[in-house]
């Protein structure tokens, strides 16, 4: 079995030489179908299926909200009897087991497809090769690695969880040209413009959980929520969802200091409240107002809250993307412990000045050698700020 495996792998890799300019135009629209799951489909993957006969477009589907069809079995239905002799290509390889929903690889086969062009293969475990295997053992002819990158690209966070069981870690920031997040009194209200606050929703949106500190919940009370309604491009926003889908508030609170009044404590959507220390009437009231109580300290700092701990719990509760969505000293810890995958720093065109606070607290980096290396990977005016998407290198594929 091993050696058969391996003889698939090799035939895939031969395979990926062979793609043809047709194979990759509608690959391409395969992924482009899958975006309009940005919003909806998780804790599960974005997938989107193209299924072509005969040089023609005959199915078209995406994964919509967990717990429904999944792209395959949504394309499959809109082929119809045309499915039968086509191939079909997909963004993630077609599961192979029983979970919310039938096997995709099943329906396939049970439809009649004749090849199978695949973006990538499934990283999760129940699933990781057995799909295309199953589609080899009927006859089907398969093949993997066509617009991989792409595939990848919406879909880091489900990839990353599956692969070392952790979340994929966005810190947001807002600065002035001069790297300032707030002035010295803490006001900060508004750094930027309505355009990047309204991409922050869109942050929001594909994030399971949101993470903020305690300082900025006693200085802003904030919500915290998702609300397409203020959106610019309200198209972006899937008519399938009625509600949005509100991320998880996580409030890294060491000494139970939340009040039980805070707004985000009575909005839709829950609350989690991570301490160092318990304190039994602090956490009653709290869990009162709605919140959920969770203590983790840190083994070497015992009055600070674990974060990398967090983190694999947040993994266990189906949490692919992290919004990390707090001030400069809680985002630094976050940084400089190595947890920080993406970097989206929306920078405005004002200056703040010296006295005002830095857009990152990391203490300790006092040489030229010890610098954090990033990556920048897109940028864009927003309004009339710019937002900078960097990658952090030494956090990628941490375990």
């Amino acid at each position: 079995m091993q050696i058969c495996s391996v003889l698939y792998d090799i035939i895939d890799l031969m395979k990926t030489v062979a793609f043809s300019t047709d194979d990759t135009r509608y690959m391409a629209r395969a992924i482009q179908i899958a975006r309009q799951g940005l919003y909806s489909t998780h804790p599960n993957p974005r997938v989107g299926c193209v299924i072509v006969n005969d040089g023609s477009i005959v199915g078209e589907g995406w994964h919509q909200i967990a717990g429904q069809g999944h792209a395959e079995v949504n394309a499959l239905v809109q082929a119809g009897e045309q499915s039968k002799g086509a191939t079909a290509y997909v963004t993630l390889e077609p599961c192979s087991h029983f979970g919310r929903t039938p096997p995709c690889s099943q329906a396939l086969i049970d439809a009649g497809i004749s090849r199978v062009v695949g973006a990538m293969q499934d990283p999760n475990p129940l699933v990781s090769g057995n799909g295309y295997n199953l589609l080899r053992e009927q006859g089907i002819e398969v093949s993997c690695g066509l617009l991989a990158t792409e595939s990848e690209q919406l879909n880091s966070g489900f990839i990353k969880r599956m692969s070392v069981g952790k979340p994929w870690v966005r810190v947001k920031s807002a600065m002035s040209a001069d790297g300032r997040t707030a002035m010295a009194s803490g006001e900060s209200h508004w750094i930027t413009g309505a355009g990047a606050r309204q991409d922050v929703q869109r942050l929001r949106a594909r994030s399971e959980a949101i993470i903020t500190g305690i300082d900025s919940v006693l200085i802003d009370d904030p919500s915290l929520t998702v609300r397409p309604e203020t959106w610019i491009n309200d198209d972006e926003w899937p008519n399938i969802l009625a509600e949005p889908i509100q991320p998880l508030r996580v409030i890294l609170d060491s000494q139970l200091r939340t009040p039980a009044t805070a707004k985000m404590l009575t909005l839709p959507g829950n609350t989690l409240i991570v301490c160092a220390t318990e304190n039994a009437p602090r956490q009653a009231a709290l869990e009162a107002a709605g919140a959920e109580v969770l203590c983790l300290p840190n083994k070497e700092a015992s009055t600070k809250v674990d974060l990398d701990a967090l983190l694999t719990e947040l993994a266990s509760r189906e949490v692919n993307d992290v919004l990390v969505e707090t001030g400069a000293t809680t985002a630094g810890a976050f940084v400089q412990q190595g947890l920080v995958d993406e970097w989206v720093l929306y920078m405005a065109p004002t200056l703040m000045g010296s006295d005002a606070r830095p857009v990152l607290l990391m203490p300790g980096i006092d040489t030229m050698k010890n610098k954090l290396s990033l990556t920048m990977k897109e940028v864009k005016h927003v309004g009339d700020d710019l937002c900078i998407h960097y990658t952090i290198p030494c956090a990628v594929g941490k375990s």
